[in-house]
């Protein structure tokens, strides 16, 4: 077989190139500010919405990979890491936070998520829940701690719309998203993204690992005008979070082995 035919069509990667481990923000814009704490770091692929890099952490290879906005590109993000020997994965990005305690922020650390979405219906039955592994989640609490920072630990809604939920009033539907919006709330859902249903669902088919921690942002704040501000509203406390969690799995892997 000809050695292009083993590179993944989406993500442009092939067997080898990264390691286990595999961070997930949606923007690529991201990748590079969160390699940058890993050790000896570097861009080893752009296509799309997919841009990668790969270094190490405790000596371990690692990678963080870009999925795009949405449950569809994050679900051909994980598919393709796995063909080529992924098997933890950790969603890292922002939120809006659900609960009126909230503030902007303040870490979410995810155990599962409502499937508000489409995508993961054409893998499994609606009932069947979105949920984190324990030891990824266990991680990323120790991992916060560690750094001391606010977290909360619960559920989160994966949508397909952003403007459904951010300007719900001028939908056709406004009375039906407002409605499940409050049943979200009510029933303790802690924040609300767009991809780690589709992260959860694929990890759980093909059974690898799969965890998330967001930061959330408030809504009706706006964007920050101050360094620390926009500091936290670009994720830096969830990518902080992300890493000291995968230091944290990585260090029990080697135990275990």
């Amino acid at each position: 077989m000809d050695s292009d035919e083993l590179v993944q069509y989406h993500i442009q990667l092939k067997e080898g190139d990264v390691g286990r481990y595999v961070l997930l923000p949606g923007d690529p814009g991201r990748c590079q500010q969160i390699a940058n704490y890993f050790d000896d770091p570097c861009e080893i692929a752009q296509n799309r919405e997919y841009t990668s890099c790969v270094g190490t952490l405790h000596g371990e290879r690692v990678a963080v990979v870009s999925t795009g906005i949405g449950c569809p590109s994050a679900a051909i993000a994980m598919e393709e890491l796995i063909k080529i020997g992924a098997d933890t994965f950790i969603r890292v990005g922002t939120s809006g936070g659900m609960q009126p305690e909230t503030k902007t922020g303040d870490i979410a650390i995810v155990t599962a998520a409502i499937r508000d979405e489409g995508t993961t219906s054409h893998y499994l039955p609606m009932e069947f829940p979105a949920v984190a592994d324990l030891d990824v989640v266990n991680a990323l609490r120790e991992g916060a701690e560690k750094l001391s920072l606010p977290y909360q630990v619960g559920v989160t809604q994966s949508k397909d719309s952003f403007y459904g939920e951010v300007e719900s009033a001028r939908m056709p539907l406004a009375s039906h998203l407002d409605a499940r919006w409050k049943a979200w709330v009510q029933g303790g859902a802690i924040c609300s993204e767009m991809e780690a249903a589709a992260i959860f669902i694929i990890a759980s088919i093909h059974r690898v690992r799969a965890g998330g921690v967001m930061m959330m942002v408030c809504t009706g704040e706006g964007l920050p005008e101050d360094e620390e501000g926009k500091d936290l509203f670009h994720g830096d406390r969830a990518i902080q979070t992300a890493i000291e969690g995968l230091k944290i799995l990585i260090d029990r892997d080697k135990e275990s082995q």
